[in-house]
């Protein structure tokens, strides 16, 4: 069976714990199928995130998405983070480019557990858009770690009141992945029918003033 994501590379990768719990795995998703997965990577209508309902899922992303959201993984999350996620349900959405607005210092709704994010651009030179894991929610300069958006990078966190994070602004292209596991079924039933509602709104508005 074809897996797409290294999970040796994952078992070896050491979980961070300062100033929170926190683990980056570079070339995640395998090189010798990065290509052909990033090829299959869904268009999407504008910057924002979107749910995979909205989305033409096919081929190599549409499989790699399938085991993200598998035992496998869940059981190699559980491993890193000391926790027990059985019963708790996932969500994604899928972006394809982040506005200038975009990035600001957050730590993620208290409904979800674990964030994994997975960022699937070929290279990146800018200096905005990297992630950085903060040490408050003050000031982005002052932060532990930072994550190179690129080449099937995995970004996993515990989620937290102090799990500080955001970028320096960035706009354009900027392909990423994130998956949650969350606190119950209503959540994501929330959460996925907002960014369903949101990813309509673009596709009438493309299709009506293009862009």
């Amino acid at each position: 069976m074809t897996s797409y994501l290294d999970y040796d590379l994952l078992e070896r990768t050491p979980r961070q714990t300062d100033p929170y719990d926190f683990l980056i795995v570079e070339n995640f998703i395998a090189p010798a199928w990065f290509k052909d997965v990033s090829a299959d990577f869904p268009k999407t209508p504008g910057a924002g995130s979107h749910p995979p309902s909205e989305l033409d899922l096919r081929g190599h992303f549409a499989a790699m998405m399938g085991e993200l959201e598998g035992e496998r993984f869940r059981k190699a999350i559980e491993t890193k983070f000391d926790l027990d996620l059985t019963g708790r349900p996932t969500m994604y959405t899928v972006r394809g480019a982040v506005r200038a607005r975009d990035g600001s210092i957050h730590t993620d709704t208290k409904t979800k557990i674990v964030t994994v994010l997975l960022y699937m651009n070929e290279g990146w030179e800018a200096d905005g858009g990297r992630l950085r894991i903060l040490r408050s929610g003050a000031d982005l300069e002052d932060y532990a770690a930072e994550v190179p958006p690129n080449g099937g990078t995995l970004l996993a966190f515990l989620r937290s009141d102090k799990s500080w994070h955001g970028h320096k602004p960035h706009e354009g292209p900027r392909r990423a992945v994130q998956l949650n596991w969350v606190t119950s079924r209503d959540v994501v039933d929330r959460e996925q029918g907002r960014h369903r509602l949101s990813t309509k709104v673009k596709q009438f508005s493309r299709a009506i003033f293009g862009g």
